[in-house]
């Protein structure tokens, strides 16, 4: 029969691309797709094979489990090959693999099955004599592995010495992973030194575990599950696959608690979606369930293929890894004016949902993980958290890519975008106007500190926008007892103390006002010193960077967002709404020197006051030309204490920086 040239090409292309990104994903620790994609070409590799055996080569990725052992490591050939499984990706392939067991049985009767978690990190042998390990392999090419014993005798969950009742040699197979808290502070520690981080746990753990200094391995969270064992000389060490389990436990292994002994192909997937439900609450990564015929005699019987056991096989949870197109990104902007980039991608499953977008985060992070339009990404989905573009794929990055670029006006609303430097946040400075700020623009503007609109609250508000009765901040006074009327829970009544409350918050202060506007960085200290230095509302319009940075409090930054914002035509007209609409302040009068004693003095308070409130204090700290912070630090120059002082007070001691109990502050201030 000849050979079709067409398929034979196919077969060798595949068996290329997979030898490759084994070798990526085994030896260097660096995958470049994710293993959904992997397995896609697997399948269809196998497909080819078993429909063509002619085309199956001694060296197709089929027949071998892992890759070439690194040539940095010595070499350990395991007594007892270590095998890999087949993969099953829906319920009817394992009630296929329940089949093939009763048949090769020739059992009408219900298997049992020992049903555990598969863990998504780096197998390894440990071997022990007399109770002592002896040397510690990863799985290799299943035959041959690395020498990684010094690495693993870092591992606190490996034992050095066995207790108990053991056997003369005992090989001990088993999962080294990285928990997800761990792997979370070791990257956020690489970000922090600008360090390359890893992409995931397990490529954390199989790093790790890789080191040639095991001094870094000692310094990285591993830790192991050991799921079974190899070469045993206690001919009678156990009969079931639990059995075995418990007796590891008992010699001092960690063995994780979430097995069971299930009957039947249906309850095994009953323990497949119980344990799917709560992978995002375990502390560790699995990728799936591995069903086990738990009688080890029935083992024996059913016996192994080339690869793999035929008494097991891994359940694979959807992925939640995937390889797509990323046709385009587009910037949502947020409640408080925030920008995020948002990347359309071609559709893909990811985890059992369809996905076609996915966060970007912000800039900073394109950047440094080099994502362009028109890059195969790959996409990461975890329960209910939002899809997110992981990294590109430079690999298979086409020549028409196209760079990432900040919108300099806001996708919205128009207005400047700003973006300060070191922060990786871009935000939209048309906060009084732009729609997507709306709801949060308003609240801030009723609440206590700013215009103080009694009984205006949060849910008032989303009513209020919701039913586009109001859009931006001037709209308020425009309301009738009528429209008010019209939301939930709201009686006549109501809405005539709303309405009230609204015409009575018109007489206002300046610094009030200022603060009201919800100015990015102008907190009310900031907002009281523009109103003293500059007086009027026209002298801060029209002020130049020069002019405000001669206002206590107001550095480079909160300069620019001041500009910025009264720059914003959107912006004055809905200010001109407000003063339109009757809002006032008395004038006024810049303060003499003479007033203003406590300038450049920065006070902080801390603990209960007798004599007034701590929001009185820091009124008249204010009035006197004082400003009040509300940490300590070595340009504090006091901190006023009060009864059952907290932690500031501790680190003005330790910083030496000037205390004032609640007698010396009356002085001070008097």
């Amino acid at each position: 029969m000849a050979i079709d040239k067409k398929l034979e090409q196919q077969a060798k292309d595949l068996r290329d691309l997979l030898n490759q990104y084994s070798h990526q994903y085994y030896v260097l620790d660096e995958p470049s797709v994710p293993d959904s994609e992997y397995d896609r070409l697997f399948r269809e590799l196998q497909a080819i094979e078993l429909k063509h055996p002619e085309l199956k080569t001694p060296d197709s990725p089929t027949l071998r489990v892992g890759a070439e052992p690194l040539k940095s490591f010595s070499q350990i050939k395991h007594e007892e090959r270590m095998l890999s499984l087949d993969n099953a990706f829906d319920e009817e392939a394992i009630e296929a693999f329940d089949r093939r067991i009763r048949e090769r049985l020739e059992s009408d009767e219900p298997i049992e099955y020992a049903c555990e978690p598969k863990f998504d990190g780096l197998a390894v042998s440990l071997r022990y004599e007399n109770g002592v390990l002896i040397y510690a392999a990863t799985r290799g090419d299943g035959t041959t592995g690395e020498d990684i014993t010094q690495n693993v005798k870092t591992i606190h969950a490996v034992p050095l010495a066995l207790k108990g009742n053991y056997p003369k040699i005992l090989e001990v197979r088993g999962e080294v992973y990285m928990p997800k808290a761990g792997f979370n502070d070791l990257n956020q520690k690489a970000i922090e030194k600008g360090e390359k981080v890893f992409a995931n746990p397990r490529n954390a753990a199989a790093g790790s575990l890789r080191q040639l200094d095991s001094k870094i391995t000692a310094g990285r969270p591993l830790s192991m599950y050991c799921y079974g064992v190899g070469v045993v000389s206690e001919g009678s060490f156990a009969k079931t696959h639990d059995d075995i389990l418990r007796r590891l436990k008992a010699l001092g292994f960690a063995v994780v608690d979430k097995i069971d002994c299930v009957k039947g192909p249906n309850s095994c997937i009953k323990f497949y979606k119980m344990l799917l439900s709560q992978r995002d609450d375990l502390p560790y990564e699995i990728d799936g369930v591995v069903y086990k015929v738990n009688d080890l005699s029935l083992q024996q019987r059913l016996g192994f293929i080339s690869r793999a056991p035929r008494w097991a096989i891994a359940h694979k949870f959807p992925a939640e890894e995937v390889m797509t197109k990323l046709n385009e990104v587009e910037f949502q902007v947020g409640r408080t004016g925030a920008l995020t980039p948002v990347a359309r991608l071609t559709p893909v499953n990811v985890g059992g949902v369809i996905v076609s977008n996915a966060t970007l985060h912000n800039m900073d992070e394109i950047c440094r993980k080099d994502i362009h339009i028109g890059d195969f990404v790959i996409v990461r989905r975890a329960g209910d958290v939002i899809p997110e573009v992981v990294s590109a794929i430079k690999d298979k990055r086409p020549k028409n890519v196209s760079k990432i670029n900040l919108p300099k006006t806001c996708p919205i609303c128009h207005s400047k975008v700003l973006q300060v430097e070191g922060e990786a946040v871009a935000r939209c400075s048309g906060g009084l106007f732009c729609p997507a700020q709306r709801k949060q623009a308003i609240k801030h503007f009723a609440s206590r500190k700013a215009m103080d609109i009694d009984g205006l609250g949060d849910k008032l508000v989303e009513q209020l926008v919701d039913l586009d009765l109001i859009k931006h901040v001037d709209d308020l006074y425009r309301l009738s007892t009528e429209d008010v009327t019209k939301l939930d829970r709201m009686g006549e009544k109501s809405a005539e103390n709303l309405i009230e409350a609204l015409e009575k918050c018109k007489k206002t202060t300046f610094p009030r006002f200022l603060f009201s506007l919800g100015i990015r960085d102008v907190g009310e200290t900031t907002a009281r010193n523009l109103a003293l230095h500059f007086a009027t509302l026209e002298g801060i319009e029209k002020a130049n960077m020069e002019a405000l940075l001669e206002v206590s409090d107001v550095g480079p930054i909160v300069a620019e967002h001041v500009q910025t914002f009264f720059l914003q035509k959107h912006n004055l007209e809905v200010i001109a709404g407000l003063l339109d609409a009757g809002i006032h302040w008395p004038a006024i009068k810049k303060p003499s020197a003479e007033s203003q004693p406590l300038k450049n003095k920065t006070f902080v308070i801390t603990g209960t006051l007798s004599s007034m409130s701590r929001d009185e204090a820091k009124e008249k700290v204010q009035s006197l030309g004082g400003t009040v912070s509300g940490s300590v630090s070595k340009k504090t120059n006091y901190v006023v204490v009060g009864e059952s002082p907290g932690s500031k007070y501790e680190k003005a001691m330790k910083l030496g920086v000037a205390t004032l109990n609640e007698d010396d502050f009356l002085k001070l201030i008097k």
